[in-house]
């Protein structure tokens, strides 16, 4: 069988190279393009793609509200937000609001592909040098930090505020600021973005996360 890929992009030629690359693949299927949000969420009626491939051109908060709009809708279509550009911030968000793959368009065909299969199975895939200096093994982040700190570094990386880390862990949230201070200086990671990258790598739950390879 299969799998219907939907292309909402902006570029009608990406979108018509897209439709080139699918229609060589066996077990992917160019299912439409649209270079309209509205009228695509519209085709979604009658036209119900199990992937989708969504360009972040139409606008990071656009791109962010189609994606929870998708989610709350409990639409069975899984999103793949792809960019000419990419910060590990905005990907981070994206994958918050419900993304299951990121990646550049500049990124060579074998990627591409491997990114829409790795998500048609069930994985939430992203490139790796979108994030490799933010990101680390989970080994190398606990090594040195305190139960406390791992506690925080969790619940932090889980997208949990101060204030309600304090409140799970029974502390005071300037004891969590200073457990963090402690945590950036011992495992290198770049701020709160960094943990939340952490957390969803090493995730016990909900979809596997799997990260190119590229350098």
């Amino acid at each position: 069988m299969r799998t219907s890929v939907a292309v909402w992009d902006t570029q009608p030629v990406s979108a018509e190279g897209l439709r080139s690359l699918l229609g060589a693949c066996p077990d992917l299927e160019f299912l439409g393009a649209s270079g309209s949000i509205p009228g695509a969420l519209e085709s979604l009626d009658f036209s119900q793609p199990a992937l989708l491939i969504l360009d972040k051109a139409f606008g990071a908060q656009v791109v962010l509200d189609t994606l929870t709009g998708l989610r709350t809708a409990g639409l069975p279509v899984a999103a793949v937000v792809w960019g000419v550009s990419m910060t590990g911030a905005e990907a981070l968000r994206f994958i918050q609001a419900g993304a299951r793959g990121i990646i550049r368009k500049s990124t060579d065909v074998d990627t591409l592909l491997v990114c829409l299969r790795s998500v048609a199975s069930g994985a939430t895939w992203m490139e790796h040098n979108l994030f490799h200096e933010s990101r680390r093994a989970q080994g190398d982040l606990r090594i040195g930090l305190t139960p406390r700190e791992q506690q925080v570094m969790e619940l932090v990386g889980q997208g949990l505020k101060n204030r309600e880390v304090a409140r799970e862990l029974g502390i005071r949230p300037g004891t969590v600021k200073v457990h963090l201070k402690h945590i950036f200086e011992k495992t290198g990671v770049q701020g709160r973005y960094g943990l939340a990258l952490a957390g969803l790598d090493t995730a016990t739950t909900g979809p596997p996360l799997v990260m190119s390879q590229s350098a």
